[in-house]
């Protein structure tokens, strides 16, 4: 069976929107998804499951997680060879030089070209931010907080859910999907 990475976002944060990863571990297997792991506390989960689009995948976790918690979740979902492509693709690693500080904005999907081009995400950190394939990776040396918001800009003005990631999480994240 194929595995994937989900990443929920806004979780876990500042106190709000608490979703306890076992309780997450809990929900993913009564789902009927198998080999569930989290990483870390901020809603990041692997697992296996029948080949199906990641979209549906996230649709079905969105929902599990309303039911459970009674407040809407956005999940993103990644398959295994999504991620790896992220990583292969990693325009600014020879700048990167800290894991903490690259991130990885992950889009629910791709942003329409002319919405795109309209409302330039990358435009705020013209120095520091590249698109991927549905990503953004943002080179932040100074910290995450210092840097240009670009993660916000892009989900209001493009109507994407975006969640980030540290380059450490991304790499821990392809080795569980690996292993």
């Amino acid at each position: 069976m194929p595995s994937y990475a989900v990443l929920l976002r806004g979780i876990n944060v500042g106190g709000n929107r608490k979703v306890p990863m076992a309780t997450l571990r809990e929900l993913l297997s009564g789902m009927g998804f198998a080999d569930v792991r989290t990483l870390l506390q901020s809603g990041n989960a692997v697992f296996t499951a029948p080949r199906s689009m990641p979209e549906k995948l996230a649709a079905r976790v969105e929902k599990a997680l309303e039911d459970e918690f009674g407040v809407a979740i956005r999940a993103i979902v990644l398959t295994r060879a999504h991620l790896d492509d992220v990583i292969a693709a990693h325009p600014l690693a020879d700048v990167a030089d800290n894991g903490s500080r690259m991130m990885a904005l992950f889009l629910s999907a791709d942003p329409e070209p002319a919405v795109a081009r309209e409302f330039d995400a990358l435009a705020l950190d013209p120095e520091r931010a590249r698109m991927g394939d549905r990503v953004i990776y943002q080179w932040c040396p100074d910290g995450v907080l210092k840097a240009p918001d670009v993660a916000t800009f892009a989900a209001k003005k493009w109507g994407v859910t975006v969640t980030g990631r540290n380059w450490n999480t991304v790499t821990k994240l392809a080795a569980m999907l690996a292993g």
